[in-house]
């Protein structure tokens, strides 16, 4: 066995992993105790890398050559390297003559390694001539970059993980590091306990399990974040609670914020905030930190989506950043605005300028120096001034026309982007669209008339820079699947062979004969890091051997012995006159305010064990323990005015799109609220919408609208409304299938979503390891074609001899069983249930709990909710490690005594729960406070 360290792929905090290999096959993964970001702690998806990295997952779902489709709608031919590049270097420069650069859009990922990206940026500002590159950060980080450039002169987040130990009051807004960043808020956890009088401040429209831990909470309404923060400012200048000192000292534009903040009282902010008075004054004196004796606690913010994506996103990220310069609290241990970054390298993105605004080392597109900066490092006689299409106004670029080619990398826009129909419509129009991916079942590889192959985490050499600042090595720990002469390759080398190309069709600007001279990653970073000499980050200090010893933080100059933990220590800020900036804007409401069509306030967010569109993480079945089937979440007195319970189909409705969706009661919620996990896109969560067309997921109800600065879309709100739907037919379908074919039954099952107003599919988990199960629901108005059913009970190998059969065509009712023996036993091995679907929950218990089945017989087949004999309902999985469910855990908590914790830990010492990654720790803690509660005397 061979080891090696690298990073994980999936969140901001960036942790350390050590890959354990033999020979071409990772076998395991562990957290690495000697990185800084996590010291050897990984969360539930990090833990579970190399069984997404197994050889029978990509047999079934990596893209191993490249494909090329020679029509439009029909399946894609695999076709030689050569070929595939030069006819995407062809097309390219096709469109660049006929049309002029600007008629090409590359849209890239903040899961690119910082080496890709940079050759993506020079690639296309610096060969092609146009800006329009952006990136899948511009829907993550864009309004923390404007909101820290605005304030502090550059994006650069001033703190680092380490002053989670040293602050007294903790301000998580906007942010659900439980689930979202799970390593770091287990330091959050850590915190907490080595300091009891930590205050932690939680502000979400949600109840969240990050919200289980808060001292205080404020769940605001959505889109108030604003409102709150001026009322904070108003609050702390009535009481003297500013730092006068260090405003004098750093700062400048006060005044003007003083006037914009004076309206915002404790009674106009609890109108429009939905919180009182008093929770307002305390938040405010907890930030201040000022104490009896004159002295000031520090306090530190974090930050992710709830300030990032929305219409006014910048002013969000302003106004908390206006509150840390307003009481001095930055610059020092324990304090600061902190930006919990949503992608492994969003940051690294933005170092190289790959974001259709920005250049190379933070220098501004706008700025003529610094286009001729980057112009003379390039070697090329200029860099296109013109704004390049940011992510949104590409794809709508495209739709009508205006783009023509689109080379898309690493990168799913069809499930990400808000209003995917308008996605849809862009990537039919479009006249050539290239995709450069590790993975064949993405929604938008359906439209791609390339598919470039591309190696993925395990098998990549470079670097990423995490919320922290912090550059980390990514290492190879196997080569990539695939052909040996037409497998995968390094996104920064196809960006390579298709720059090389292209310069010989468009005569290369390159005064030195190439723009692209690398052969390896680091010559790429090697450019990279002199671009960055004299800048905010600069790492001409830093090299390659250096990295390979220990990640490193930047800013590290040449000749400084180690970067810079904490920022502005002196008070001196990267702006014009040295001092800090006060941003005066004023609240704007949400750009969609509910009305009496649209009643409902609709908001996305992450489940805790899945990322991004779960082309990684939803090939494990374990990682659905948590959370299985798509679901709307609404307040328990909106589903009763709907006449809704849970386990209904509802019709959800927005200005954009529509869609058909199971929904559920949340107490999490406040009234007049809805939620559902951004996750489920076209390849899970399909159906039809309200006109019959197919349904594009969960994105196709959001709204594109963006904040003006930033350009980063207001996913966390948007007008909607929810119906229950009458569909009495019904389809339900789950079997067992050996885990080297099921995800390729899942992709098929994928295929057939369409036929059905609503339908989802998806994969979960058993005890047995050879084996995953395959589940599809559906449900439609009438009956569908039997072709479609049979199709299914196809898919599921209902269609042999061992198979027992119901069949009712009048009717439309066909219910179908497989069994098999097991030992002394006979088991269910797969069913499905058309038209009466009663008997879904205790047969799909069965099936799940490998229960014997040889005394049921044809009772199987009953049109019943009542199952022939008693048995216990599936228990929902808590604990995605060990696999520990709810009733385990609640058997354990009410056996044993003591308060919470006692119980808590005596459960886990019995069943390890929590005691892994520790991503089901917030769950745990609540169930233990609930069974511990004292019984009120009646």
């Amino acid at each position: 066995m061979i080891e090696t360290r690298s990073t994980c792929p999936y969140c901001g905090v960036g942790c350390g992993v050590i890959i354990e290999s033999d020979g071409a096959q990772i076998t395991g993964v562990r957290g690495d105790p000697q990185h800084p970001a996590n010291f050897g702690r990984l969360c539930s998806k990090g833990s579970t890398l190399h069984l997404t990295a197994s050889a029978q997952v990509n047999a079934q779902v990596r893209l191993l050559q490249p494909l090329q489709r020679f029509e439009r709608g029909q399946a894609p031919q695999p076709v030689a390297w050569s070929g595939a590049l030069d006819t995407v270097a062809t097309r390219l420069a096709d469109t660049v003559r006929t049309h002029g650069p600007d008629a090409v859009g590359v849209y890239v990922s903040g899961q690119l390694l910082t080496e890709d990206y940079y050759v993506f940026n020079k690639l296309t500002k610096g060969l092609l001539g146009t800006n329009n590159i952006d990136t899948n950060s511009r829907l993550c980080m864009s309004s923390a970059v404007a909101g820290y450039k605005q304030t502090l002169g550059a994006d650069a987040p001033p703190a680092c993980y380490d002053d989670l130990q040293h602050a007294s009051t903790l301000f998580i807004v906007g942010a659900n590091p439980a689930f979202a960043h799970p390593v770091l808020f287990r330091r959050v956890e850590d915190a907490k306990r080595a300091n009891p009088d930590l205050k932690i401040i939680v502000c979400d429209v949600r109840r969240t399990d990050t919200a289980e831990l808060a001292d205080l909470f404020l769940p605001i309404q959505p889109g108030t974040d604003v409102a709150l923060f001026h009322g904070m400012l108003s609050t702390m200048l009535w009481e003297g609670w500013v730092d006068s000192a260090f405003i004098a000292a750093h700062t400048e534009g006060f005044e003007a914020l003083k006037a914009t903040v004076r309206p915002y009282t404790p009674e106009l902010v609890a109108q429009l905030c939905g919180i009182t008075p008093a929770q307002l004054h305390q938040a405010s004196r907890w930030f201040a930190g000022v104490q009896d004796d004159g002295s000031r606690r520090p306090s530190l913010s974090l930050y992710c989506q709830g300030l990032n994506q929305s219409s006014a996103g910048t002013d969000k990220n302003a106004a908390l950043i206006c509150l840390h310069l307003a009481t001095g609290q930055i610059g020092k241990p324990g304090t600061g605005p902190f930006s919990l970054t949503g992608q492994p390298n969003a940051m690294g993105g933005r170092e190289v300028g790959g974001l259709a605004n920005l250049l190379s080392a933070h220098r501004d597109l706008a700025n003529p120096q610094h286009r001729a900066e980057v112009a003379a490092l390039w070697g090329v006689d200029r860099v296109p001034e013109r704004p390049g299409k940011t992510a949104v106004e590409m794809f709508q670029a495209a739709a009508d026309g205006e783009i023509k080619a689109l080379w898309i990398a690493c990168t799913n826009p069809l499930h990400s982007l808000p209003d995917t129909s308008t996605v849809r419509r862009a990537l039919e129009r479009a006249e050539f669209v290239v995709l450069q991916d590790a993975f064949a079942t993405t929604a938008t590889a359906a439209y791609a008339d390339v598919l470039l192959p591309a190696t993925t985490w395990g098998e990549k050499e470079g670097t990423v820079t995490n919320s922290e600042r912090r550059i980390s090595r990514v290492r190879a720990a196997v080569p990539p699947p695939g052909p040996l002469d037409n497998g995968p390759r390094h996104d920064w080398r196809i960006a390579v062979d298709v720059g090389q190309r292209l310069e010989r069709l468009l005569a290369s600007p390159a005064s030195s004969g190439t723009l692209f001279p690398y052969d390896s990653p680091e010559s790429v970073w090697n450019e990279h890091r002199e671009s960055t000499r004299g800048r905010d980050l600069d790492i001409t200090g830093l090299s390659y051997a250096q990295l390979e010893q220990a990640p490193a933080q930047w800013p590290q100059p040449e000749g400084a012995a180690q970067g810079k933990a904490r920022l502005y220590e002196d008070g001196v800020f990267p702006t014009s006159t040295g001092r800090a900036r006060f941003v005066a804007a004023d609240y704007r409401p949400v750009a969609e305010p509910r009305d009496a069509r649209y009643p409902l306030a609709l908001t996305t967010g992450r489940l805790r064990d899945q990322w991004h569109g779960m082309s990684r993480t939803g090939t494990l079945g374990r990682l659905f323990g948590h959370v299985r089937e798509p679901v709307l979440s609404l307040h328990p007195q909106d589903m009763a005015v709907r006449g809704l319970t849970d386990g209904d189909i509802v019709s959800v409705r927005s200005r954009r799109g529509s869609l058909y969706i199971p929904v559920q009661a949340s107490s999490d919620l406040l009234p007049t609220q809805a939620f559902v996990p951004m996750h489920w896109g076209p390849e899970l969560l399909g159906g039809q919408d309200a006109q019959g067309a197919p349904a594009t997921g969960v994105n196709s109800l959001t709204n594109p609208a963006y904040c003006p600065s930033s350009k980063q879309p207001e996913f966390k709100h948007s007008a909607i409304a929810v119906d229950k739907a009458v569909l009495p037919w019904g389809l339900v379908a789950m079997a067992w299938m050996p885990a080297e074919q099921a995800l390729q039954i899942r992709s098929a099952l994928g295929a057939l979503l369409g036929g059905f107003r609503y339908a989802a599919c998806g994969v979960f988990a058993g005890d047995d390891a050879t084996q995953t199960g395959v589940w599809l629901r559906a449900a439609h108005e009438t009956a569908v074609a039997d072709e479609i059913v049979l199709r299914v009970e196809a898919l599921m190998r209902l269609d042999g001899l061992a198979t027992a059969r119901y069949a009712d065509a009048r009717t439309g009712q066909r219910r179908s069983v497989r069994t098999r023996p097991q030992g002394a036993d006979t088991v269910l091995a797969a069913f499905a249930l058309a038209g009466d679907t009663r008997s879904q929950a205790w047969v799909a218990a069965l099936l799940e709990q490998t229960g014997a089945v040889q005394a049921l017989g044809r009772s199987l087949l009953a049109a019943t909710s009542q199952p022939p004999l008693p048995m216990a309902a599936p228990a929902k999985v808590v604990c995605a490690c060990f696999g520990v469910t709810e009733d385990a855990i609640q058997r354990g908590l009410e056996a044993a005594s003591g308060d919470a914790a006692q119980r808590l830990g005596a459960v886990q010492q019995q069943l390890k729960c929590g005691t892994n990654c520790g991503s089901c720790v917030p769950q745990l803690q609540r169930m233990a406070r609930l069974v511990a509660q004292p019984v009120a005397a009646t």
